[in-house]
């Protein structure tokens, strides 16, 4: 009985420390409130990281979509000397892009909206 406490002990620290590390965001990535994002999205790479089906649907004036589920793929279309504005439904996937960006392409100037698309309340472009 108590070897299975010890266990049980051990895999419920373990859980926690993966996820606090896995919501936790990088130092190499910036959180952006909405006006923060606004000011300075139309001078950067703006890249909506949504399937897509999700950017058809609605997205931010002037984003170009690389859906997650294809960044592998299309990483060499993502400039590293420039920043990088990222964006999804709730910021899960920014952060997944990100770490695939600085670790695959060296790409240094990451940021991401804080509270994703769902939160925005800037202009949106609709696929007709």
């Amino acid at each position: 009985m108590e070897t299975q406490m010890i266990i049980l002990l051990i895999l419920t620290v373990l859980l926690t420390i993966f996820m606090i590390t896995r919501l936790k965001t990088p130092s190499y990535l910036t959180a952006l409130t909405q006006e923060e994002f606004i000011k300075g999205y139309r001078k950067v790479q703006l890249i909506d990281v949504r399937e897509t089906k999700e950017f058809d649907g609605g997205h931010i004036l002037g984003a170009r979509n690389i859906p997650m589920s294809q960044l592998k793929q299309r990483m060499n279309e993502v400039r590293t000397d420039q920043a990088v504005y990222l964006y999804d439904q709730n910021s899960t996937r920014s952060k997944q892009a990100a770490r695939l960006l600085k670790k695959k392409r060296g790409v240094k100037n990451l940021y991401y909206l804080k509270g994703g698309f769902r939160k925005w309340t800037g202009k949106v472009k609709k696929k007709k």
